[in-house]
């Protein structure tokens, strides 16, 4: 039936006798209902070529869409009921209760020339098919721990989840939106989500307990998390956000978990347990900087730019080098040059 209807949608909009097709409202409007308002999905994220981009544009500025900014955009429009935003890299991100409409009508008949919303079982059949995801938060932050999660889940529980909003973390604007769907993430029956995360002072002893290596340390954890996930929920397979060429993490379940299948690739969030992974992960990291801004008594900046530098010396004049590890990782540069160890304009820590 998915099918029939997306091929009478394209002749609705493609027939050579389309203008008298559509004044056929009532038909119309019946596959509206029926397949594009049922798709309770409010994101879509897509890549697009420089000619697909300016493509859209163009379809953009003809609608009379309100343009607005967005960092890091090519450009960005309010729609009717939905957001567009292309990136500079490519990604466009559409947003909003009516965004399903646009995704049928417009970029997939005439940007992408792919109908794939509502055909995800066909076109993406291993999303559906039980496996783990893996994702972690932090560590790209210089105050609060890096958080590792793993979601285990197949079939109906991936529909579910992506009707809930799981997508990648990073396209979720705010906290309070992540948290709330994180919130509708967990409702869903059947699925495992494992989390491990540290205190402060436990990562920075572990940090050093594994070499100085960070990868070594976030594929441990990494492994922790699946391997107690596998214990609730045992799976075949999984797929990690890769964070590193070597396979530390399968590495490390070799010995518990030899036949476990772990598969690794970058932007892996694309599938949306993974995705799922990635939400539940920002989410404590969002609780974990909450709790530490709470105790340092001054609101704690994610990232490791110039306002993290400002409040890490407001910690560190009160508290001293021993006191500002209590809320950061001690590894990035950033730490010494609030400390004064190594003077240094660049404040961000660049982690392979």
């Amino acid at each position: 039936m998915g099918n029939f209807c997306f091929a009478f949608l394209f002749l609705l909009n493609f027939s050579p006798r389309r203008v008298l097709v559509r004044n056929h409202s009532v038909w119309r409007n019946y596959f509206l209902k029926t397949m594009v308002k049922g798709n309770q999905q409010t994101c879509f994220t897509f890549t697009l070529s420089d000619v697909q981009a300016e493509r859209l544009r163009d379809i953009c500025e003809r609608r009379g869409f309100e343009p607005y900014a967005v960092d890091y955009a090519r450009y960005a429009f309010h729609g009717n009921g939905f957001n567009v935003i292309m990136y500079n890299s490519g990604k466009l991100v559409l947003q909003g209760k009516e965004a399903a409409e646009f995704v049928t009508f417009i970029v997939e008949p005439q940007i992408t020339q792919v109908f794939a919303l509502g055909n995800e079982d066909i076109l993406h059949s291993e999303w559906f098919a039980p496996h783990a995801g893996l994702d972690e938060s932090g560590k790209g932050d210089f105050f609060g721990p890096i958080v590792t999660a793993c979601v285990i889940a197949g079939g109906d529980e991936v529909h579910a989840l992506r009707k809930a909003g799981a997508r990648d973390s990073k396209a979720i604007t705010s906290d309070r939106a992540l948290l709330a769907i994180e919130k509708k993430i967990r409702e869903v029956e059947g699925i495992a989500i494992e989390v491990m995360t540290f205190s402060m002072v436990k990562y920075n002893e572990l940090y050093g307990r594994f070499g100085n290596n960070l990868n070594r340390l976030l594929g441990w954890a990494h492994a922790c998390t699946l391997g107690n996930a596998l214990k609730r929920r045992y799976v075949a397979e999984g797929l990690l956000d890769q964070f590193s060429k070597a396979p530390i993490v399968q590495g490390f379940m070799k010995r518990d978990f030899p036949d476990f299948n772990l598969q690794m690739r970058t932007k892996a969030e694309s599938d949306p347990v993974v995705a799922t992974a990635s939400i539940i992960a920002r989410a404590e990291y969002v609780r974990q900087i909450e709790k530490l801004s709470e105790v340092a008594g001054i609101l704690l900046p994610k990232g490791a730019g110039h306002s993290v530098i400002e409040v890490g010396r407001k910690i560190f004049e009160k508290a001293g080098a021993e006191g500002l590890a209590k809320y950061s990782k001690m590894h990035f540069k950033t730490f010494k040059e609030i400390t004064g160890d190594v003077k240094s304009e660049k404040s961000e820590e660049v982690l392979e």
